[in-house]
């Protein structure tokens, strides 16, 4: 189904993308979110796009499987709720704090060895409560923190430097690198800083969908598949009580979805029917009904996508609209708009 070819980076230059969401308010569209969107068909060939497909972006947090990919080919020895937590963007909540602490338990170290950014809870109610609490932001409570752990884990493994282990040169990066550019089957076409402090690869959108489905596909037992099987089967823990990304892996079976700021998206079939998804401006609002209808697209059942289809746009406080994706990606739309 794939190469083992590695293409040249993607290019560098101002995205071409299209309209891929339309608010509707009182039947007419009162606004439009532009991004782009990839489809591959199970031998992982082009089905639909939309937008500029081709061009280097930034993966964001939708890239950690892919890292934990590569951390698992290193020897990182975690499955199951562990495993998800090291590709996680978590809420934290209590359950990722302790996963994060036992991680580090493992590999005998402690909080103070992490090296991303400190801050509160990701979740809002989860924020809340520290903040009435009197709790201060720390490393642990970052929505990363599970893969930083899992880095420091990985480093004391192989016996690597710990102090510099988010440096783009050292060999832990270098490693994720390397997987990075085998999975999308491309090179990096820029390396940056990501908001927990850790290296950012820049890739394409069609080669993140390529990841994703040749994490899907690997056969039992492989580095992927523990990764694809270790979030799947703990999806909370890869994210978080009442988030999206977590509903829609149990409401689709065999699913494996990430998410990433700045509205990115990533989702794949066991069969290696894949999606991505990127929101020029953000717009989680946009996201999440786009991905749904890709994923229609892609052959899933509609009905078991029905509440993903968009939050509602309120009047007075009742609906009298929606976030809808375009006819050209939904052209039998999910959900009515007033």
């Amino acid at each position: 189904m794939y190469s083992s070819y590695v293409a040249d980076p993607p290019l560098i230059r101002e995205p071409l993308h299209a309209p891929v969401a339309h608010l509707i308010r009182g039947g007419v569209v009162e606004g439009i979110h532009y991004g782009s969107v990839v489809v591959l068909d199970a031998d992982g060939q082009v089905q639909l796009q939309i937008g500029d497909i081709e061009v280097a972006f930034y993966p964001r947090s939708a890239l950690k499987p892919v890292q934990a990919v590569a951390m698992v080919r290193a020897g990182l020895p975690l499955d199951g709720q562990l495993l998800s937590l090291t590709a996680a963007s978590h809420s934290g909540e209590e359950r990722h704090l302790a996963g994060t602490r036992r991680i580090l338990e493992l590999a005998g170290l402690t909080e103070d060895h992490l090296r991303n950014v400190t801050d509160m809870p990701f979740d809002p109610v989860v924020r809340d409560e520290w903040i009435r609490a009197g709790r201060p932001p720390s490393r642990l409570a970052q929505n990363c923190s599970g893969k930083h752990a899992a880095m420091l884990y990985t480093c004391k493994l192989n016996g690597w430097s710990l102090d510099d282990y988010l440096d783009p040169k050292h060999p832990l990066q270098q490693a994720i690198a390397e997987i990075v550019e085998d999975l999308t089957g491309q090179r990096i076409a820029e390396v940056t800083v990501d908001g927990c402090g850790a290296p950012l690869f820049s890739v394409s959108l069609h080669g993140l969908a390529r990841a994703a489905a040749r994490i899907t596909t690997a056969p039992t037992g492989t580095p992927e598949a523990r990764v694809a099987d270790a979030m799947r089967e703990h999806a909370e823990m890869a994210s978080g009580a009442g988030r999206d990304v977590a509903a829609l892996m149990r409401a689709v079976p065999g699913l494996l979805a990430k998410d990433g700021f700045e509205g990115v998206q990533v989702a794949a079939l066991p069969d290696g029917r894949a999606v991505a998804v990127k929101i020029a401006d953000g717009a989680n609002r946009a996201r999440v009904p786009v991905a749904a209808a890709a994923l229609v697209r892609a052959g899933v059942d509609p009905a078991v996508l029905a509440e993903f289809a968009g939050e509602p746009l309120l009047g007075g406080g009742e609906p009298v609209g929606c976030v809808r994706a375009v006819r050209a990606l939904d052209p039998v739309p999910l959900t009515a708009c007033a």
